[in-house]
């Protein structure tokens, strides 16, 4: 990945995505298709949107045993997306299977998905973190912690916040993947994530890609929001 800006299409259906995405034109996206959309158009809704030559996060969070973990991406594989997830949570021997199938899936002489491990959600904060789940310790150390099990299965990288990214460059170097979600302008409001950044803060701390829903999907002119993030995120001065 070359530090992209991925609209997150948290679209009900397939028209509103065609919509959506027509005021675009012929500009080339990386978008992410999660379950929402997936489990209600299925496949056909990736095919569609790789005809319009979009590069595709498929965001399901595959967390099961290995085995069945390992038919799921062997199967998703084929549908050709850019990249794909699975919870850390899940284990190391969980992340080796989700690679594996990913490689058994993959057409020979293509390049693999991407894969990255969700470490915690944006949208769990450390309060939440201790009494829900029970992890006596701080929400750092866990984010670490599933990043670091994650590059010793293999993952190309992980799902995390911006706050995390320098501690996570620090332990396991610049070419591990860190794709934020929780990116908001100064003018957006934060809703229901908990660990936010701006664009600028994103950039500035190393981060990888960063995903961005409704702060475009849900705007006046989504065109001109796209931009306005896509000019933070590139540090363009306008």
């Amino acid at each position: 990945m070359n530090n992209p800006l991925i609209i997150a299409l948290d679209f009900p259906n397939k028209n509103e995505v065609l919509q959506f995405l027509n005021p675009f034109q012929d500009e080339k996206l990386f978008v992410k298709v999660g379950m929402e959309l997936f489990y209600q158009e299925g496949p056909q809704i990736i095919q569609e949107i790789k005809e319009k030559e979009h590069q595709i996060f498929l965001d399901l969070k595959l967390h099961d045993i290995p085995n069945t973990v390992y038919s799921a991406m062997k199967g998703l594989a084929k549908l050709g997306c850019d990249l794909v997830n699975v919870h850390a949570a899940g284990g190391k021997e969980m992340m080796m299977a989700a690679l594996e199938g990913l490689e058994a899936g993959t057409n020979a002489g293509e390049k693999r998905p991407s894969c990255i491990a969700v470490t915690q959600l944006t949208s769990t904060s450390e309060q939440q973190m201790k009494s829900e789940q029970l992890i006596e310790a701080t929400l750092q150390e866990s984010v670490l912690h599933y990043s670091l099990i994650a590059q010793e299965a293999g993952i190309d990288g992980v799902v995390c916040s911006s706050h995390e990214v320098a501690m996570i460059r620090q332990h396991l170097g610049k070419e591990f993947l860190t794709v934020t979600p929780g990116i908001r302008l100064n003018y957006d409001l934060v809703q229901d994530q908990k660990r936010v950044a701006t664009p600028e803060e994103a950039r500035n701390a190393g981060v990888s890609a960063i995903v961005v829903g409704r702060g475009i999907t849900k705007a006046e002119e989504p065109f001109k929001s796209y931009q306005a993030y896509k000019q933070a995120w590139e540090g363009v001065r306008v």
